[in-house]
């Protein structure tokens, strides 16, 4: 699900002016509709609290654990002591190799990381099962462990040089996405910007690749869950291979001007024009249920080999501009077109992924003076937006990203502001929705003052 430190977050982060800058019209539009929400009486704890997930990058922290036990169990045992319950631990990262069992596609080699100041290549030389080290340190201490899979990752290209399936097999560049750009349509793997590469999610045989790969690692029999990440359209501009158009046509029922009928290279998310072509609505229709029927693909697939599993899903909270990237992760009794006319048609709702998870993880990626509020682009405001779209029996967690968005330090914000945001955050986000997320481990074990300030809001949570 969808990030990540420094150079990982390149990918996203160019897209980031047009997430912080929302459309006026959405900017305080809360959806109006609410029903009572079940009584949910399996919390996923031991303690009979709302669950507090911490996520664990695998190139960020691959410096400490690529071979190392000792410091998987060091860093697990302080995740417990603060007052974690869940670790999702990432075991595909953008390249799209491995670090869990599998015949199916290459192990990690290699990942990048800062070290020092200087971003380096980390070789892992180890051969003992990285997942499977997580799960047994983590179930020793009473931790739930989860997977986290970064799903349309085909590659990931950084100044290291290119890693991953798409940059080691040529014969695989039909999976890649195919961008609209202003110089026509091209695939990704054919420009220079660095960041994930995507795979077409609307390939079949990327699709079967992925779900073979889901198998796998659901036959963790140990495995708690699995959260996909990334599962989603790179944005706007992708894709647009003869592939997606020739299931587009079909889903549209007739032939179309491709790509002019659906989009123009110049429409952005979040500033769209008055204008916009004549199928744009049903191409975003078009995208979700791409992702949906994937979605469920997945989940089939997983509970067919591990029914005890749970399945989930990483997004980030801004769904007022999230139909870039393909997703509608709402359910699907939230009628979208009504609070989003310009842009979701009478069919969206129709593709919401909620339904489909028995636990949702919400990015409430807002700066630390950001704390509370109703809107997007606060913290409680996404978890409680995200509550409301989701709601049924799906758990939903949030929380912020504690080392980007103006959490890093530096002269944006005072020291002060930042750690009196990491305390308060947790209040706001776990009162707010189920659970509780921090993304990333990396970003306490940098600032160790975090680690004390995140337990200290989780202390003040258990002594109410």
């Amino acid at each position: 699900m969808h990030l990540r430190f420094k150079i990982l977050m390149i990918s996203f982060l160019y897209i980031a002016p047009l997430l912080m800058v929302q459309c006026k019209e959405n900017e305080n539009r809360v959806p109006q509709w609410e029903w009572e929400d079940p009584e949910k009486t399996d919390t996923g704890t031991d303690d009979g609290y709302k669950p507090r997930f911490i996520w664990i990058d695998a190139s960020a922290n691959f410096p400490d654990f690529a071979d190392s036990r000792d410091n998987i169990r060091r860093d697990l045992t302080l995740a417990k002591n603060a007052g974690f319950t869940h670790v999702i631990v990432d075991v595909r990262p953008p390249t799209g190799d491995v670090l869990f069992s599998t015949t199916r596609t290459d192990q990690v080699k290699w990942l990048g990381a800062w070290v020092n100041g200087v971003y380096s290549k980390i070789i892992r030389t180890a051969t003992w099962d990285y997942l499977e080290a997580f799960i047994e340190t983590g179930h020793e201490l009473g931790l739930k462990v989860f997977a986290g899979f970064n799903t349309m990752a085909g590659g990931h290209l950084t100044s290291l040089g290119g890693n991953g399936v798409l940059f080691r097999d040529a014969g695989k560049k039909a999976w890649a996405t195919q961008l609209l750009t202003a110089s026509g349509i091209r695939n990704v793997m054919d420009t220079g910007r660095d960041g994930t590469r995507f795979f077409n999610p609307a390939n079949a045989e990327v699709q079967d690749f992925l779900l073979g790969l889901l198998e796998d690692l659901a036959a963790y029999r140990n495995l708690d869950g699995i959260i996909l990440d990334r599962a989603r359209f790179d944005e706007l501009d992708s894709d647009f291979s003869s592939e997606s158009r020739n299931q587009f046509e079909s889903y549209l029922g007739k032939s179309i001007s491709f790509p002019d009928d659906v989009m123009r290279a110049d429409i952005k998310t979040a500033y769209l024009p008055s204008s916009l072509p004549p199928y744009f609505k049903q191409w975003l229709e078009f995208r979700v249920k791409v992702i949906h029927d994937f979605m469920e693909k997945a989940r089939t697939r997983i509970k067919a080999k591990n029914p005890n599993i749970k399945f989930g899903g990483y997004v980030g909270g801004w769904y007022s501009q999230y139909y870039g990237m393909g997703v509608n992760w709402a359910n699907t009794s939230y009628n979208t077109a009504n609070d989003y006319p310009q842009w979701a048609g009478s069919n969206y709702q129709k593709y919401g992924l909620a339904n489909l998870m028995d636990i949702m993880i919400i990015g409430a990626y807002a700066a630390p003076n950001s704390i509370y509020g109703t809107s997007e682009w606060t913290v409680q405001g996404f978890c409680r937006r995200a509550k409301n779209l989701i709601r049924g029996n799906t758990v939903v967690a949030g929380g912020p990203d504690v080392g980007n968005y103006g959490w890093g330090g530096g002269a944006e914000y005072s020291d002060a502001t930042i750690y009196e945001g990491v305390t308060n955050s947790v209040d706001a986000a776990i009162n707010a929705c189920d659970g509780y997320f921090l993304f990333d481990m990396i970003h306490l074990k940098q600032n160790p003052e975090k680690w004390k300030r995140v337990k200290t809001g989780i202390d003040n949570y258990l002594k109410h």
